[in-house]
């Protein structure tokens, strides 16, 4: 491999083969001291590499090698642990593209924790709830930039990470639509919340049963497979028993029209109409 640019002792961007060969088979390699006192021309072995970094564009190994130049070793060794011990999580390997991705992340993140300024997701619940691995991914490298650093890192910030794991689970439309299902059952609990004026008890049976039903609600919804029984007498002694309940429900029903042009059946109507009128009784009581 011979060196075409040199970034710090430890990073170098490489060729593999003659010197004639185009840009686009340059790579990016790691090693302790593998580039210190060589220059642009020399050849490095292959024995004495520690990490290779395959990128599928040259944007991308321009941006890379940017980062590489300008971020701390140490925080390179964040973002390699932080994936060994992803990969040993999820049970996959991962494209060197997220290599990039993070060290992009843990750079500015930590640059943030210096100024004192903490952005929380907006997907901070979800992911805890429905993503217990990938979250766990996420403290582990907090805990990773707090030993480095030596600022105290919140937990926050491990959302953040983890969505980058989570990206991975699918590709294309269908890892944008878990995206959207996370966010849906998010906007629900939101109106529910807002519409009731009260706080849930996130820990609640009834809390989670609701949550639970959302999310199979969500799915059926995208999968054009929604529940129906033809409950309609019930459904309408359902909204005499329960008003609050069923004008919550409108305005749910208004949400996912509005957001995903779909419309409730009577059966979903009336279930989810049970399952406020559940948790909200309880929350109200304090129990």
């Amino acid at each position: 491999m011979i060196i075409s640019q040199i970034l710090n002792n430890n990073v170098a961007i490489v060729k593999k083969g003659s010197n004639n060969q185009a840009r686009g088979n340059e790579i990016i390699v790691y090693s302790k001291g593998v580039a210190f006192k060589r220059k642009v021309g020399d050849t490095i072995e292959e024995k004495d590499i520690q990490k290779t970094y395959v990128l599928d564009s040259h944007d991308k190994l321009e941006h890379f090698s940017y980062l590489l130049s300008n971020t701390k070793d140490e925080y390179l060794q964040i973002v390699t642990k932080t994936i060994e011990y992803g990969e040993e999580i999820i049970q996959r390997n991962v494209s060197d593209y997220l290599y990039l991705a993070l060290l992009d992340h843990i750079d500015f993140a930590i640059k943030r924790l210096k100024r004192e300024q903490i952005i929380k997701s907006p997907l901070d619940w979800e992911v805890r709830k429905f993503y217990p691995d990938h979250y766990k991914i996420g403290l582990y490298a907090v805990g990773l930039i707090e030993k480095a650093t030596g600022l105290p890192c919140p937990n926050e910030e491990a959302v953040s990470i983890a969505l980058h794991f989570i990206n991975l689970r699918t590709k294309g439309s269908e890892d944008d639509n878990m995206m959207r299902m996370m966010e849906a059952v998010r906007d629900i609990l939101s109106v529910i919340k807002y519409h009731f004026k009260l706080d849930f008890q996130e820990e609640s049976i009834n809390y989670i049963r609701l949550v639970t039903h959302l999310q199979y609600f969500i799915v059926r919804m995208f999968k054009n497979e929604a529940f129906t029984s033809n409950e309609t007498e019930l459904n309408r002694q359902i909204r005499k028993l329960y008003p609050e309940a069923y004008s919550c429900v409108n305005k749910i029903r208004i949400y996912v029209r509005d957001t995903f042009e779909k419309e409730l059946s009577d059966d979903e109507e009336a279930y989810l109409m049970l399952h406020i009128q559940r948790v909200t009784k309880r929350e109200e009581d304090g129990s």
